[in-house]
């Protein structure tokens, strides 16, 4: 029995070392079920093994013990025998002459029915027991002990190989290197991915393996953490069949993990997270079929996105209902096609102003609590939906195409009427009233180029347009309500800004920027650091990239009127977005950065109100069209 000990012995304190190095390579502890199982997968190319072993880890064989060589004569025994004594008391068993146990031993040859000397060699053998079976008991926490049980057990045997006390001692340490054995079988067979889930799971595989090795040793914790391991292989199959949209083979897996620890709520949690990527998964593909909507050929992606959908989805889900619904209402635009660019003709020659289609859909309108520079006016955030396309002018209404507006109507745009505006002094980089400066003014109250956006224009002036643009078209022009702008501005990001979260990329609009500089050498005191768009005052409208919906400078160059009266608060708005207009109110909203608008002004949700009759050099308006 010993001799088996001894011979196994390395091995099984290798072994444990093993243990706590796949415990660090892999997090096998109980519940990491997402990594624990990567090595175990069956869906591996190429398995990397789960332990390594170093040649420090390994444990050398204990030799036999031999009893160093003592020379006991009648005038040195009694002395020897207090020198055993005194070894003894100090806990010094057996590691060299000088040691209780060799010098017992001799004085035993000597004196072999010296009773003082038996009963010393008794005390000293019971100590070493009691040394062995506490290195035992640390081979859980300190694998290299088992060494130390196994010294013990060879100095014991050479001993006292008969005595019933080391007898059992050896016993131990032979259920120890078995169990050592169970467990190096059983990570061999985690390895290889032979997890022994199935119907002979009791017979074969990593669990059988550990599962042997706790009826040798209760409480191994080395069994309990490959038990661990391998239930978090299964659950780790099951996320990647998750991951492969096979759902009901995910649920096969989780049964099998269910009963590896019964008592644990490991495989709950998993399920429970496996349910919840199952959800998003849905949501996902429901969002990314509505997303494909308005690109090219995007029905037909959409299409394939829902089958997708209704493949992995429970019968009835309601993101399965609104894909589908969203679908047809695309295919039926009629005319028009999400994206498309088209002008209509107006009764006396020429074309109206360039329209996008931009897609139906839905977003979360305003800002959230806790975005920065953001205040109660832009709350509570709210979900709106629009079920059918909108047509959006591609660009901020140009002095131009109001020119032809004033020439071909009476109206006396407010700033004319009443002899003034609100103009950028270069002097003193102030906006200032500024005589002489109305809607054929730029931003400094200088003539302004056709392909500007008209500028120092009241929300009734922009109004006016409207219903002369919808009489001269025949179709229905108005104001974007607030919701309908910030559903283009966003042009589906739901960041802090138009183009989503953090600072601007090169040029994306005309925004304040440090690197912009005026024409006597000013700079922004509040701006972007580090952006510049080589422009200080509005520029030609189209001069920067579109946002995703294909309109241009919706969140930069200038602000702009939207239809809806100024209220403080969300609070009992229109749920469908159509404009919140009140008869006869005088303050109106607009919406959208300007080229001097600070960074906080420049936020997706920002909205200001102002009397309907303000004029000034950085504000001006776009129009929608019903499709």
């Amino acid at each position: 029995m010993l001799h088996q000990s001894l011979n196994s012995s390395g091995r099984g304190c290798g072994l444990r070392a093993l243990m706590w190095t796949s415990i660090v390579a892999l997090g096998l502890l109980t519940g990491c079920g997402d990594r624990a199982g990567k090595a175990a997968s069956t869906e591996a190319a190429a398995r990397k093994p789960i332990v390594t072993v170093s040649a420090d880890q390994a444990v050398s064989p204990v030799p036999p013990w031999r009893a160093p060589a003592i020379a006991v004569t009648p005038d040195n025994a009694e002395d020897l025998r207090k020198r055993a004594e005194a070894a003894l008391k100090a806990g010094k068993l057996y590691a060299d002459a000088d040691s209780a146990i060799p010098l017992f031993v001799a004085l035993r040859g000597f004196a072999p029915n010296d009773r003082r000397i038996a009963a010393g060699l008794d005390r000293a053998i019971a100590l070493l027991l009691i040394e062995g079976d506490t290195a035992l008991k640390k081979i859980d926490d300190e694998p290299l002990s088992l060494r130390d049980a196994h010294q013990a057990a060879a100095v014991a045997r050479a001993v006292a190989p008969e005595h019933r006390k080391v007898e059992a001692y050896l016993e131990r340490v032979d259920r120890a290197d078995q169990a050592q054995e169970a467990d190096r079988l059983g990570e061999e067979d985690l390895n290889a991915g032979r997890i022994g889930e199935g119907a002979q799971a009791g017979q074969n595989g990593a669990l059988a393996r550990f599962r042997e090795a706790l009826e040798l040793r209760p409480g191994d914790v080395r069994a309990l953490q490959g038990i661990a391991a391998a239930e978090s292989a299964l659950i780790r199959r099951a996320e990647i069949a998750a991951d492969r949209d096979d759902y009901a083979g995910a649920e096969r897996w989780l049964a099998k993990a269910a009963l590896v620890r019964p008592k644990l709520s490991t495989v709950s949690d998993a399920q429970g997270r496996i349910a919840e990527q199952r959800r998003a998964r849905i949501g996902s593909l429901r969002d990314q079929g509505i997303a494909a909507l308005p690109k090219l050929r995007g029905i037909d992606e959409a299409r394939g996105l829902l089958a997708t959908l209704l493949r992995i989805a429970p019968a009835g889900d309601p993101a399965a209902a609104e894909l589908r619904e969203r679908i047809e209402l695309a295919t039926h635009y009629g005319l028009f096609r999400p994206g498309q660019v088209f002008t209509d003709a107006m009764n006396f020659g020429g074309r109206g102003p360039a329209m996008v289609v931009i897609p139906h859909g839905a977003f979360a309108m305003g800002a959230p609590v806790g975005e920065a520079d953001s205040s109660d006016a832009e709350r509570p955030l709210r979900t709106i939906r629009f079920e059918r396309g909108l047509a959006v002018s591609r660009y901020e209404i140009t002095v131009g195409e109001f020119r032809r507006f004033m020439n071909s109507s009476k109206h006396r745009a407010r700033a004319t009427r009443r002899g003034y505006s609100t103009a950028y002094d270069e002097r003193s980089g102030n906006l200032v009233r500024r005589g002489g400066v109305d809607w054929q003014s730029d931003y400094a109250g200088q003539p302004a180029a056709d392909n500007l956006p008209v500028v120092h224009v009241s929300a009734k002036d922009a109004a006016a347009y409207v219903e002369w643009l919808s009489a001269i078209t025949d179709q229905r022009y108005r104001l974007p309500s607030e919701a309908e702008y910030e559903y283009a501005l966003r042009a589906g990001k739901q960041g802090r800004y138009p183009w989503g979260d953090g600072a601007p990329t090169n040029k994306i609009g005309n925004l304040t920027g440090s690197l912009d500089v005026s024409p006597s050498g000013r700079h922004w005191r509040n701006a972007f650091q580090g952006y510049g768009d080589g422009a200080w005052g509005p520029m030609p409208v189209g001069s920067y990239r579109p946002n995703a919906f294909g309109l241009h400078d919706m969140g930069g160059n200038v602000s702009e009127w939207v239809a809806d009266c100024w209220h403080d608060n969300y609070r009992r708005a229109p749920r469908d977005g159509a404009a919140w207009f009140n008869p006869g109110c005088r303050t109106r909203v607009f919406r959208g950065g300007s080229w001097s608008s600070s960074p906080a002004q420049s936020r997706a949700a920002w909205r200001q109100g102002t009397s309907a009759d303000t004029t000034n050099g950085r504000l001006g308006f776009r129009v929608v069209r019903d499709i």
